[in-house]
């Protein structure tokens, strides 16, 4: 089993149905107005609820985050590779799928989570070896989106190869490419690949890479997987808007 500290983690899991509750946590003096909503949604799902005093709770989190509120639940399942290509076939928009390689932070990973729910990724790809991480340390920083993304564990070539084969393509960010993440179609079908800071991509991966991209940095400045995933997924979703913006007509007294 496998815990789960704060409201918005908690929320997301319960909602997302995947995992199975043991029983929900709640400290004595939490304030009911922040912990009423999970209260009221593990009523509708008969998980049970049980008021603990602080000192319980604590010894169970892993920090003082918690926010009053721990769960203890079965672990995340795994997205089958059929499971991510049902999921590619019921989507009504080019697929936008990122992959992680050299993750050497849970905390690392869980933000890169959430960057990657918030701007339209539909599935992330980790390599088989970086599963041994502490589920508790990813799904705090990850606010919800730990639970909310499909999550495919890649143990070889065959599935890149597979989807490259329905038609994305995989993009390999690294260091010194000759092209630019603004000068490839991001808003087409594609997968984003990103390493650590220590190792970069493997060569297994680079091997089957459709094409290179890097970001555009001053002096040649490195920056951190999870960064390096934020700017490139940023630069995805502003291709992929349909909607231009538009600018009301200046004040003409400022």
């Amino acid at each position: 089993m496998e815990h789960l500290e704060g409201k918005q983690s908690i929320l997301a899991a319960l909602r997302a149905r995947q995992r199975r509750f043991q029983v929900i946590l709640v400290r004595h003096d939490a304030h009911a107005d922040k912990v009423q909503d999970v209260i009221n949604l593990a009523a509708q799902m008969n998980v049970p609820v049980r008021r603990v005093d602080a000192k319980e709770l604590d010894a169970l989190a892993h920090g003082a985050t918690h926010g009053g509120v721990l769960a203890i639940v079965s672990e995340k399942p795994r997205t089958s590779a059929e499971q991510l290509l049902d999921l590619l076939d019921a989507l009504n928009e080019p697929p936008l799928l990122l992959l992680l390689e050299g993750v050497d932070d849970a905390r690392n990973l869980g933000f890169t989570l959430r960057t990657a729910d918030a701007l339209g990724v539909h599935a992330v790809m980790i390599k088989k070896h970086l599963w041994d991480f502490d589920a508790t340390e990813v799904a705090r920083p990850a606010s919800g989106a730990y639970e909310r993304l499909p999550l495919v564990q890649l143990d070889d070539l065959e599935l890149l190869k597979q989807l490259q084969r329905r038609g994305l393509k995989l993009f390999g960010c690294v260091a010194g490419a000759k092209r630019s993440m603004h000068q490839v179609a991001l808003d087409e079908p594609a997968i984003l690949a990103v390493g650590g800071e220590k190792r970069g991509l493997s060569g297994a991966v680079r091997s089957v890479c459709d094409r290179f991209i890097t970001i555009p940095t001053r002096g040649g400045a490195s920056l951190s997987m999870s960064h390096a995933a934020a700017i490139l997924l940023a630069e995805a979703a502003r291709q992929r808007s349909s909607v231009e913006p538009s600018y009301p007509d200046a004040d003409p007294d400022h």
